[in-house]
């Protein structure tokens, strides 16, 4: 499955389950570990567990391997490793504490307008 493919489906699956602040970086040109870089942010462990889990989900719907989950006992940041998408669920302090999006600046953002609902 195409990783722009990939990261539609883990869109769509964090908005339904209300994630906020999703961004994906375009790795493409900065770094070989993945072609995006889906990160986003709840308010609580149990949110987070709630849009890993759908995300998860969706792509086992749509036969897509999981390689690897990381971090869903403490639920403060939860990677989920999709090969050529890896994804970031974070509870809010450890979004900023971490900042990714700082960490690689070098990083186009990608337009998500299509997938996800304007935040008011």
């Amino acid at each position: 499955m195409e990783s722009k493919t990939l990261l539609e489906i883990a869109v769509k699956a964090a908005e339904s389950k209300r994630a906020e602040g999703i961004t994906a970086l375009d790795m493409q040109k900065i770094s070989l570990m993945a072609d995006y870089f889906l990160i986003m942010e709840a308010n609580s462990s149990r949110q987070v567990k709630a849009i890993a889990d759908e995300i998860i989900d969706k792509m086992a719907e749509n036969d897509v391997t999981i390689r690897d989950v990381e971090g869903k006992d403490g639920a403060n940041w939860i990677l989920i490793d999709l090969g050529d998408v890896v994804v970031h669920v974070f509870q809010k302090e450890q979004r900023s504490h971490y900042n990714l999006e700082k960490l690689w600046s070098d990083a186009p953002t990608v337009d998500l307008s299509q997938w996800v609902e304007a935040e008011a």
